[in-house]
């Protein structure tokens, strides 16, 4: 299973997880230099009925400097939204930390993480380990989850992928300057029970996976970022989502369950007035057992914006 694209549309934002703790940071990646201003636009879909309109829109939760985006259809359906509604709300650094940590570590007197790996992939797990910057020994008592997602930020970091460049952030600080309501349809400590909640074996496999992928980790998210930007939903459905049929239990605690959640929410808050701006991972919007095919079994029609 790629699992490294599971990451990419799993429940943390990359964002929130460049907050982990200094155990678990690579070094920093080197500032990027802006670039010309590169047009990107994005996917965005609206469901609306007399008193109460939902834009849904879909993220990728790194992005490099100069990629204009927050404008067009989008800044507008923004500015007319009372609104923000996020996959979660990021809380501070120290916050997140303490969230992670209590379900990072290993209970003592289990396996070692080496131990529990395949042979033949100890060599790469300790050289990624050595990249991500986190000692040896402590690695050793990470569970796999989270090693799998702290040595995947590696190669998108240093290809000059940044948080702070994130839909979610950008969005965030415009709500809060705006007064608009900012919230989540998840917090941090269910989004990171998702993760911990995966059975041994598949938090293995998640690692094992991860492993094999992550030389092709900054291509395939270049590919993503090139797909959102053009509003390609079918392509980036198919790169992000693709790798979980090989895993029935990932695709369900990460993916599809969450999409039915999200889906059903939107069908209660389509019972008040408002408007509403609903920005999660691109992953949750397109391909089968979306969010947008959720809500038409719920007899809610998500219609594309066109721009």
């Amino acid at each position: 299973m790629p699992a490294l694209k599971s990451l990419l549309t799993g429940a943390m934002t990359l964002a929130a997880l460049c907050a982990l703790p200094a155990c678990a940071q690579p070094a920093p990646a080197p500032k990027a230099t802006p670039t010309a201003a590169n047009d990107a636009d994005p996917a965005l879909w609206v469901v609306k009925d007399k008193d109460t309109t939902i834009y849904l829109f879909g993220t990728v939760h790194v992005l490099k400097p100069g990629l204009t985006w927050f404008d067009e259809a989008v800044k507008s359906a923004f500015d007319k939204s009372d609104t923000l509604v996020l996959e979660m709300v990021e809380p501070d650094a120290a916050t997140m930390q303490g969230i992670v940590m209590a379900k990072a570590i290993a209970p003592t007197g289990a396996p070692t993480l080496t131990q529990r790996l395949p042979a033949d992939k100890r060599a790469a797990f300790t050289t990624a380990i050595a990249e991500a910057g986190i000692p040896g020994a402590a690695a050793e008592r990470l569970k796999p989850w989270f090693a799998s997602i702290a040595i995947s930020m590696v190669p998108i970091r240093k290809a000059g992928y940044d948080g702070d460049q994130g839909p979610e952030k950008i969005l965030t600080a415009a709500a809060k300057a705006a007064g608009k309501t900012v919230t989540g349809l998840e917090t941090a400590e269910q989004q990171i029970g998702y993760f911990d909640g995966l059975s041994d074996g598949a938090q293995v496999t998640f690692l094992t996976s991860t492993l094999d992928e992550l030389p092709k980790g900054a291509a395939t998210l270049d590919t993503m970022v090139a797909d959102w930007s053009a509003g390609r939903t079918d392509a980036l459905a198919k790169t992000m989502n693709d790798g979980l049929k090989d895993s029935p239990e990932v695709a369900a605690k990460i993916l599809y369950d969450r999409n039915a959640r999200w889906a059903t929410w939107i069908g209660e808050r389509m019972q008040k007035p408002g408007t509403v701006f609903v920005a999660v991972g691109a992953g949750h919007l397109a391909g089968d057992k979306s969010v947008i095919a959720d809500l038409a079994t719920k007899k809610l029609k998500a219609v594309r914006v066109k721009y």
